[in-house]
């Protein structure tokens, strides 16, 4: 059976330097979709989108595995835009003004008929109403930048910092800020987290 690792193949825009901030162009891409705000550390909403967001994407990947395709892949990591209506809130810290989407990546060989035969499946079987808010469609960025963020979510400030100088040096920023998970942070040491943080830019 063939296996299949989107984060291999796309290495230029899943396995970026820590070093180092890079320029990637981003093709539009298909994701499974969740909106909210407030603060995703203490939000039911964020964390019941969350886990809605991993059973759809993981039945849909058993059932592309058993079905006539036989294609075996990797579940793509969570990823998450995230603004305010008031940028200052996340200078200031104030979780409760956030707003996000969350979001898993959908390789293209995944039709909109297996995800919704997912989404049904999910429903059926675990209940979860937030599968209900899921929204399946393609996002573009086109030009940004990105770097590796390794550590706590908290220290990632002088990591922004450093992105945002390097797009404000050429182009000016342009659309959200973009992050992308690579750890299981349930398990892994905070220190050795890893975040791909991106930006678009003009």
């Amino acid at each position: 059976m063939q296996k299949i690792d989107l984060k291999k193949e796309w290495k230029h825009l899943y396995q970026p330097s820590a070093r180092e901030v890079v320029q990637v162009d981003v093709p539009t891409l298909r994701y499974l979709m969740f909106d909210g705000e407030g603060n995703p550390n203490t939000s039911q909403d964020y964390a019941q989108g969350v886990e809605a967001l991993f059973a759809v994407s993981y039945t849909a990947k058993f059932m592309v595995k058993k079905g006539p395709q036989a294609l075996d892949y990797a579940v793509m990591p969570l990823e998450g835009l995230w603004w305010a209506d008031d940028m200052s809130s996340f200078v200031t810290g104030d979780k409760s003004r956030w707003k996000w989407t969350m979001m898993i990546l959908q390789p293209d060989f995944v039709c909109d008929d297996v995800i919704e035969a997912a989404r049904a499946e999910v429903r059926r079987k675990k209940g979860l109403a937030a599968v209900d808010r899921l929204r399946l469609e393609p996002f573009s960025e086109g030009r940004c930048a990105q770097v590796l963020h390794i550590g706590p979510f908290s220290e990632e400030g002088p990591t922004i910092e450093r992105l945002h100088d390097f797009i404000d040096a050429r182009t000016g920023r342009a659309g959200k800020h973009h992050e992308i998970y690579l750890s299981d942070i349930r398990r892994a040491d905070p220190a050795k987290w890893k975040t791909i943080i991106r930006h678009p830019m003009r």
